[in-house]
């Protein structure tokens, strides 16, 4: 009952991130089940007050993207109506709860921001689900998600914080204070770091998505062999991306045969350079007491290293999500949206998805 068949081009995937936190205890209520439809990911999870993964259920959409180098947001809105339904029920089921009357506490998604017609089709379902289940709506920015989703995993984190997001959309230096008090400490003023990393992997020829496959090519490349720049290297804590990617497409067209692991290694030298650069920056700034990565680029094998050595060389606890933790999923969104209970209440059944919705700063 609770099996998932992929539709052709998606793929399911099931969390190994799954168990309880040591030492934790919290106020009820206790289950909530989280929707995450924001971009090209149909996600289901039940997560237990805030910190213990029940279930966590992904079905991804890249095989439907992929042909087309990146997410056609009418195509991803389609399978999300048609993969939504199946994967909360296997949600629900993997959780040990009844698929017809879950003994669950509320049901949280994302709000945005993300893609309006993908965001539609969850934050209906959701509502749909609170009015029949008869528990409160929460509405959730995915971008706050992202930063619990490291609570998941390690529930003891250290405040204040530095976490540095980084994904396809956005690139931001954040300092949490405390659950659901934040600032914004920089962000990107063009492209995001994870939309350079899709960007150069189409031009070089390696595929969607372009985040793990520069991080796979750069394995056999020299990450010295071409200084591309460090754009913004010296300027606070605010990014930019959108010259480093046109570096390397000029230099690619200036020296035809070049080896694309060379340039794959060494653009992913340049971005995670800067990306750890300022990281230390905003550490000393805010004199924090641990350091966290969040997002789908916090998957990338080259960033983890960089700052982890960066962590013990100033001196503070990071912590590294598990991969599966870093990209989009539904037990971020079900742990954010407990916390969001906690401190706000419910979500009124008349708010709207907001494609553009953006980061709480409190």
């Amino acid at each position: 009952m609770g099996d998932v068949t992929p539709l052709p081009g998606t793929a399911l995937f099931r969390s190994t991130s799954t168990g309880s936190v040591p030492g934790t205890s919290s106020p009820s209520p206790g289950l909530i089940l989280g929707v995450e439809t924001s971009c090209d990911e149909t996600a289901a999870a039940i997560v237990e007050r805030g910190t213990t993964v029940r279930s966590s259920v992904v079905s991804s959409q890249v095989d439907l993207h992929v042909r087309y180098g990146g997410v056609v947001p009418e195509v991803a809105s389609r399978a999300h109506v048609e993969l939504l339904n199946p994967v909360v029920v296997s949600a629900l089921e993997e959780a040990g709860l009844d698929r017809h009357a879950p003994a669950i506490d509320a049901v949280a998604a994302t709000v945005g921001p993300g893609l309006i017609g993908s965001l539609l089709v969850g934050v209906s379902a959701a509502k749909a689900m609170a009015l029949a289940w008869d528990v409160p709506f929460v509405g959730v920015n995915h971008l706050e998600a992202h930063l619990y989703a490291s609570f998941l995993a390690a529930a003891d984190l250290e405040f204040p914080m530095v976490v540095l997001l980084v994904s396809g959309g956005h690139t931001m230096l954040i300092v949490m204070h405390d659950h659901g008090s934040y600032g914004l400490l920089g962000q990107t003023v063009d492209d995001a770091a994870g939309e350079a990393f899709d960007k150069v992997a189409r031009f070089l020829g390696l595929g969607y998505p372009g985040g793990p496959l520069i991080d796979k090519a750069a394995v056999d490349g020299d990450a010295a062999a071409i200084r591309f720049p460090r754009p913004m290297m010296d300027e606070g804590l605010v990014f930019s991306f959108s010259g480093l990617k046109t570096a390397v497409v000029r230099w690619v067209k200036e020296h035809p045969g070049c080896s694309s692991a060379d340039v794959a290694a060494s653009f992913q030298e340049a971005a995670v350079d800067v990306l750890v650069t300022k990281t230390r920056r905003a550490l000393q700034q805010v004199g924090a007491s641990s350091l966290c990565l969040a997002g789908g680029v916090a998957a990338n094998s080259r960033l983890r290293a960089r700052a982890a050595a960066l962590a013990d060389e100033v001196g503070v606890p990071v912590f590294l999500p598990p991969r599966d933790l870093c990209t989009d999923n539904a037990a971020m969104v079900a742990a954010a949206g407990w916390w969001r209970l906690q401190s706000d209440g419910p979500t009124p059944l008349d708010a709207g998805a907001v494609p553009s919705l953006a980061f709480p700063i409190r």
